[in-house]
């Protein structure tokens, strides 16, 4: 990853904000092409257990990262919406519970939110960094919302 993705980790600005389970956390809105319901997946025998298969977006096949199994989620959630991402030149979806909208996360100075993948398990990681290291680095930039900081955006004027 480089020094520049790095410094986006946890550090504020616009994001979208989603839930899986009753994990919140965000994306930041410079890598969100956007949200949608769910479409049919074309599930693909020899895919990574978080690859859930290939969606049609656009006309185009995009792959569907199950969030709830790549951070080692147990139970199973049921996705109801899609988050297209940009991932270098491609797109990929990420299958999330819930969206809840776009905020501006504060920036915390050297207080940063904790980062998304900080619970995945090291073998899931490790597969996703050695199968596309331009996903790895932008699921390296969402962050967990805890819930302090989610009261304090709610009661603030951080909606869109």
């Amino acid at each position: 990853m480089s020094a520049a993705s790095m410094a986006d980790v946890g550090t504020g600005g616009p994001a979208l904000i989603f839930s899986v389970g009753t994990l919140r956390a965000a994306f930041p809105l410079q890598y969100v092409v956007e949200t949608m319901r769910p479409l049919r997946v074309e599930i693909f025998a020899g895919a990574p257990p978080f690859v859930h298969g290939l969606s049609l977006i656009r006309g185009v096949p995009t792959p569907v990262v199950d969030l709830s199994k790549l951070l080692g989620k147990d139970e199973h959630i049921a996705p109801t919406r899609f988050v297209t991402l940009r991932v270098g030149e491609r797109r990929v979806a990420v299958a999330v519970e819930r969206v809840e909208g776009i905020r501006e996360l504060p920036r915390q100075g050297d207080e940063q939110l904790p980062p998304l993948l900080k619970d995945a398990s090291c073998g899931l990681v490790a597969a996703v960094e050695t199968l596309d290291a331009d996903l790895m680095m932008v699921l390296c930039t969402a962050s967990i919302i805890p819930e302090e900081t989610w009261r304090a955006l709610e009661e603030g004027d951080g909606a869109h």
